[in-house]
């Protein structure tokens, strides 16, 4: 009998699975398609239109029309929205990769208006000295001869409008007394002694108010933002600092800076295209003190941390330092314009207080404000209502008028009197 041969290997159980068919199959990175925002970049409007026929117009004395969300709702799809959008959108294409030392800026190159508008910032700066600081006592919060300083400016307006060739009448309300009503909102809330993004969007209505009347026109937009606007913000930053102007809102409605808003706008349009700066560059002191007074972003930056009291963007500013990994100034630039229509027209709280005119009207069917327009822009009445003037009837929108925030700038500034000197804390864990 034959002997059995070798045992015959037998076929693994077909209950073992083939990994191989199941791993994932491997994909390079590069071919991953980026992530996208779902939120489009808003489309910039025409810029708005220039008075045709201004001795036959209809001025009237800007007032708040926004006074329900219903009312929001409707301004969300007017004219007036359009209006305001393009305007800004307008000066921020305006000065794509162009520094403020541009040649076509520089003070030769400059219209006689714009030379008068920068006169009259240079007034108001002025202005300060004749509205000296009450004692703070250490006190952080808003220094009340800052009603003082207010004042002045408003007792200046209508000379300085007809400087502008704009001449303030009696009744019915004219050119200049429609502008002058965005001007004196423009530094800030007498009542409440605050700053923030929509005292900031009122200068910039008041530039669309002064080119809607042909005083400016569509070559000076570059220097309206590069030598006006930067002049505004140098002068706003020595009023803060002075009258320790509060916040605007307990938590500046978008995060990046406690009051200002378009200088990141119209900054980062600035710097659309730089062959080196990046938006790292934020982080780079020295390029902050180089470029600072060339773009409006980088200066706003510097001046954001040298008022604060510790050390470093991700702890006192978490936003800009989360900004600024994006990859491009485009990005940037996408996201300012998102961010301008969403969290500043978009926000209730912050839209309640514009005003309406003629020149940027309110739509059909919003509600009309009762009583003294000034007091509801925040005039003389109701000092220490809190309220501006105006009442919300238990709607308690968000941060409107809420609980008193103290200022970011008066807590360093008391710091250095009480020999604290210049130097910023660090995190202990840093």
């Amino acid at each position: 009998m034959a002997s059995n041969g070798p045992l015959q290997s037998q076929a693994a159980p077909s209950s073992i699975p083939n990994l191989k068919d199941r791993l994932p199959k491997l994909e390079p990175r590069k071919r991953r398609a980026p992530p996208s925002n779902p939120t489009p970049v808003p489309a910039t409007p025409a810029l708005p239109e220039q008075l045709q026929d201004i001795p036959s117009w209809t001025f009237s004395v800007p007032s708040r029309r926004i006074l329900s969300k219903r009312d929001h709702e409707l301004f969300l799809a007017s004219p007036a929205y359009s209006t305001i959008v393009g305007w800004v959108f307008g000066l921020a294409e305006a000065v794509v990769d162009t520094p403020c030392s541009a040649a076509a800026v520089d003070d030769a190159a400059l219209s006689e208006p714009v030379r008068t508008l920068l006169r009259i910032l240079d007034e108001v700066e002025s202005l300060m000295k004749l509205s000296p600081p009450n004692e703070q006592g250490g006190s952080r919060f808003g220094n009340k001869a800052f009603r003082g300083f207010l004042d002045l400016v408003r007792a200046r307006t209508d000379g300085w409008h007809s400087q502008l060739g704009l001449d303030n009448g009696n009744s019915p309300p004219t050119a200049a007394a429609e502008a002058s009503a965005y001007l004196t909102e423009s530094f800030g809330n007498r009542s409440r002694i605050d700053y923030g993004s929509g005292h900031e969007l009122n200068f910039a209505i008041w530039l669309l108010c002064l080119y809607r009347l042909r005083v400016v026109q569509r070559a000076d937009l570059p220097a309206l933002v590069l030598r006006v606007f930067a002049r505004y913000l140098e002068v706003m930053r020595a009023v803060q600092m002075l009258y320790y102007l509060e916040p605007a809102g307990s938590h500046g409605v978008w995060g990046l800076d406690d009051y200002q808003f378009l200088p990141f706008l119209l900054g980062a349009a600035q710097l659309l295209h730089h062959p080196y700066i990046t938006p790292r560059a934020i982080h780079q002191d020295l390029t902050l003190e180089e470029a600072g007074r060339d773009y409006l972003y980088l200066g706003q930056v510097a001046f954001v941390n040298s008022t604060k009291t510790v050390k470093g963007l991700r702890w006192h500013s978490p936003m800009l330092d989360d900004i600024s990994s994006a990859r491009s100034w485009e990005k940037i630039d996408g996201g300012m314009r998102r961010m301008f229509v969403a969290e500043i027209l978009g926000k209730l709280p912050v839209m309640q207080h514009f005003m309406f005119g003629s020149m940027v009207p309110a739509a059909e069917g919003m509600s009309e404000e009762e009583g003294d327009s000034e007091a509801a822009a925040g005039g003389h009445d109701g000092e220490e209502e809190g309220h501006e003037g105006h009442s919300h009837d238990g709607k308690g929108w968000d941060d409107c008028c809420g609980i008193k925030v103290p200022s970011s700038i008066a807590a360093a500034q008391e710091i250095k009197k009480m020999g604290g000197g210049d130097s910023l804390r660090r995190i202990p864990f840093d």
